[in-house]
């Protein structure tokens, strides 16, 4: 006699709640041997590979959709001598942002998990797709309905690489990177003529907050430090720690350069 399969998955999610407002994930051995990833959604549970595609399917044979239309354009290339009248159409594009959806689930999950080089690497995979829609799609409406997530992407991509240097205690660093992101997030508005948009992007103003509290709380350098205690003896008139003050300055910037 046959045992009925049992698909029922609420026990699983009794035993891990859904949070509201917020990202609830984890990561474990599957079973086949490939590491998982699981986001808790308030109707159950998103599961992916934690590696290569996240639902784990080889669309035509390929590793992705993307490796897929671009190995046609090497076929095309190679019969025609150029990309000329090589086109992604409506459904084309249509499969490929389907496809960055799975990689933004699983970017988000990493990102509450704190693997932020897993974050970057699937942030910069989906850059190359979108660039490779916007050079090949069949109309400039069919390019914007993947570019129009770009903004996002870049802000998780600053948000991986400013975090990880925030960890590490390298708070100027990190000032840079967002400096860094909020450029091409700006750069990407003026290229494809959306100016309009700059003002209101939720993207860079989240980005300004973050590069202003992390500057306000961002610890003093040594030359900073001593900055300020020269300061500090001018004003109190104190010359003589001024001029020790003074002199280890200069050898801090001597060993310095």
């Amino acid at each position: 006699m046959l045992v009925p399969m049992n698909f029922d998955i609420s026990d699983l999610l009794s035993k891990w709640d859904y949070k509201p407002g917020q990202v609830v994930a984890r990561r474990f051995p599957g079973n086949d041997g490939r590491e998982k990833v699981q986001l808790r959604v308030d109707l159950g549970v998103l599961q992916m590979n934690a590696e290569g595609r996240p639902d784990g399917r080889r669309p035509m044979a390929h590793d992705s959709w993307h490796d897929f239309q671009a190995d046609r354009l090497r076929k095309h290339v190679e019969a025609q001598g150029n990309d000329e009248d090589f086109e992604l159409d409506a459904d084309a594009c249509a499969k490929l942002q389907q496809e960055c959806i799975q990689y933004h689930h699983r970017y988000i999950c990493f990102f509450q998990l704190e693997d932020f080089a897993a974050v970057e690497r699937d942030c910069e995979r989906n850059l190359r797709v979108f660039e490779f829609v916007a050079e090949y799609a069949g109309s400039d409406e069919l390019a914007w309905s993947l570019l129009q997530f770009v903004p996002q992407l870049l802000m998780m991509r600053t948000r991986a690489r400013g975090t990880a240097l925030v960890r590490r205690k390298k708070h100027a660093d990190a000032c840079a990177a967002i400096e860094e992101g909020l450029e091409e997030l700006e750069a990407f508005y003026r290229e494809n003529g959306r100016e309009d948009l700059l003002a209101n992007s939720g993207e860079i103003a989240s980005l300004r907050t973050w590069l202003e509290e992390i500057g306000s709380r961002r610890p003093l350098t040594e030359f900073e430090k001593l900055q300020q205690a020269l300061d500090e003896a001018i004003r109190s008139e104190d010359y003589e720690r001024a001029a020790t003050v003074r002199d280890q300055i200069r050898k801090l910037q001597a060993s310095e350069s």
